[in-house]
């Protein structure tokens, strides 16, 4: 599959299919899972534990109606500014690794955004033992940009009780419940932290070539 030149393009390979698959995994847990329901995912490293956040990675959230309309607020101008970074980066013809990793943490937010801006208003509300359902004129759970993200990965790795440090000792490797954007945007940045050397590097000699045509 060729490398897309345009900003259509990146978002057709990358964003869009990460989009999907995040959305298509929500909704299902959303309509067949309980708050707090589990099923084995990959036996021994994964499962499915069905948890609603109000709206920051891996669960963490700030409190209240506030904090929740700030955070949503500051995610809806974080995407914009990703999405018309991206697309000058495509201009730019930099470094497709740094490309993917942009698109992969600009997929993630708006993935998460989705769930905070109209879950409250497509879904009724889930809870301890009672599954939601797709909402009827108002009967959804929370108004606009108020909703819920939902999250499903649960990692069930957990060190040895043997380990040097006792407060580790037995303890989940990774305890937060996450869901496929958190990791995109995770992957992302990370890639982008080991990668930089080489993203940054072609977008560094063009601005040194100039100088010397100054000079």
């Amino acid at each position: 599959m060729s490398t897309p030149r345009t900003f259509t393009g990146w978002i057709s390979l990358v964003v869009l299919p990460l989009l999907v698959c995040d959305q298509a995994i929500k909704i299902w847990i959303k309509l067949n899972f309980a708050v707090g329901q589990r099923a084995s995912f990959i036996p021994g490293l994964l499962e499915l534990q069905f948890i609603e956040n109000e709206g920051m990675a891996f669960g963490w959230a700030l409190p209240g109606v506030t904090g929740k309309l700030v955070l949503t607020t500051f995610r809806l101008f974080a995407a914009v500014g990703i999405g018309f970074y991206l697309n000058k980066l495509i201009r730019s013809e930099v470094h497709k690794g740094l490309l993917t990793c942009v698109s992969f943490v600009w997929a993630g937010a708006i993935g998460n955004i989705i769930d905070s801006a109209v879950y409250g208003q497509l879904f009724t509300r889930s809870s301890w033992g009672m599954m939601a359902d797709w909402a009827e004129s108002s009967e959804g759970y929370a108004p606009f940009l108020m909703g819920n993200v939902v999250d499903m990965f649960h990692f069930v790795v957990r060190w040895p009780v043997s380990f040097p440090i006792d407060s580790l000792a037995g303890r989940e490797v990774f305890p937060p419940i996450w869901n496929l954007a958190d990791a995109a945007i995770s992957c992302g940045v990370i890639a982008i932290l080991l990668g930089q050397r080489t993203f940054f590097r072609e977008l560094e000699e063009p601005s040194k070539a100039e100088d010397s045509e100054m000079n």
